[in-house]
């Protein structure tokens, strides 16, 4: 049996507390378990908070004194003594000495050809044949109008010497002696006439045997046998090329003129090379012959002139080779690696390493370099120590491991 004081206690408290804002207590044994995960949660996110909220400091830098004792590692080359050629390169031609179109001096007909397409041929050579038969005919009435002739002078002047004795006997008037002299001189007048149509005759027999005016190869046959050419003809019959020897003309800028032109005046033989087009293989080697005499004012360049011997034909009419064209040579020059050369605003320098393995910043002026070398013309003296490898890294005073040959 219930007891009516409770229920009425219980129905007091329904009355004074609404449904929804009652909270259930819950029991001591789930509150022990819900305890050490709500710690650990609590301990996370306050360590999250903390470590935005008190970003890491970094490191402390290292003072100048610090950074100046550390060695920076460098390789280092020592400043030589030695001759240095300057050289210069530039972008040649091949021409040859002389390309001649041999054309027929005479017209007629091709009847023989002496020549094979690629041959080398001399000077003085014959090439080819016109047909000659014309010419022959020509010829052979110019020397029987010329003997006709010359028995009339013959003639003539007998009878000049039997006037002249007759004179001198009284037994001739002068002027028929006179006449006699006039008709001499007029036949030695026909005479001569006859004697050049001769030689005229005999000149264009001569050019139908056509030569080669000069020593070279012979190029692709122009005109096949038995055609009918005419002189002067604009082609020709055949290009001969001379290749032995050949030059190569190539620009040089006008700064190189006054240093090549003290080696030519003083006499010099300038040497020059002759590369394929690539740079790598050496084709032939010869001589600086001559200089043009004016400057292009276009490109500020002039024409210089090689000549090679061309005994092997490895440089051919018309083709492009590297020119390395020995200008000066610098005797007793102070020579380092071009990889030590550093640019500044100020111009070239380089890193000097001291005694005690101290770098300074040394200014010089420099030659062209050449290859991997340079000549120093002023600021170094040989024997002195220069960075090569490594000088990206360092400053005025800077410490450094130096290790030689890097």
């Amino acid at each position: 049996m219930k007891d009516p004081a409770a229920e009425s206690v219980h129905h007091a408290d329904a009355v004074t507390v609404p449904r929804d804002m009652a909270a259930p207590v819950p029991p001591r044994r789930a509150l022990s378990r819900f305890w050490p995960a709500a710690l650990l949660a609590f301990l996370i996110i306050g360590g999250l908070a903390w470590h935005v909220l008190n970003p890491a400091a970094p490191p402390p830098a290292a003072s100048p004194a610090e950074s100046t004792a550390r060695p920076v590692p460098v390789g280092v080359a020592a400043a030589v003594t030695g001759d240095f050629g300057i050289t210069i390169q530039a972008l040649g031609t091949v021409t040859p000495i002389a390309t001649v179109s041999v054309a027929a001096e005479v017209s007629g007909k091709l009847v023989k050809i002496f020549y094979e397409e690629g041959q080398m041929v001399k000077a003085g050579d014959v090439l080819a044949e016109i047909d000659p038969r014309p010419y022959e005919n020509t010829l052979h009435q110019a020397q029987g109008q010329l003997l006709r002739d010359q028995a009339l002078l013959d003639n003539a002047r007998i009878d000049l010497e039997r006037y002249r004795r007759l004179v001198k006997q009284d037994s001739a008037p002068r002027q028929q002696l006179d006449t006699q002299d006039s008709l001499v001189h007029q036949d030695e007048g026909t005479v001569k006439i006859d004697q050049a149509a001769v030689d005229s005759a005999q000149l264009n027999l001569d050019y139908c045997t056509i030569k080669a005016p000069v020593t070279g190869r012979v190029g692709l046959r122009l005109v096949d046998l038995g055609n009918y050419v005419s002189a002067g003809g604009t082609n020709g019959i055949i290009v001969i090329t001379q290749l032995q020897p050949v030059t190569v003309i190539f620009p040089v800028a006008e700064d190189h003129l006054p240093a090549v032109m003290k080696q030519i005046l003083a006499g010099t033989k300038l040497p020059v090379e002759a590369y394929d087009r690539s740079g790598d293989t050496l084709l032939a080697k010869g001589f600086l012959a001559t200089v043009d005499n004016q400057v292009d004012p276009t490109t500020g360049t002039v024409k210089f002139k090689a000549q090679f011997d061309n005994h092997d034909l490895s440089l051919f009419p018309n083709q492009f080779v590297n020119v390395h064209l020995l200008a000066e040579t610098l005797h007793g020059a102070t020579i380092i690696p071009a990889a030590a050369v550093q640019y500044g605003p100020a111009g070239e320098f380089v890193f000097v390493v001291s005694g005690d393995d101290i770098v300074s910043m040394r200014p010089v002026t420099l030659s062209p370099a050449e290859g991997d070398k340079v000549a120093v013309l002023s600021g170094l003296a040989p024997g002195m120590r220069v960075v090569t490898a490594g000088a990206d890294r360092l400053r005025d005073g800077a410490k450094v491991k130096a290790s030689e040959g890097r």
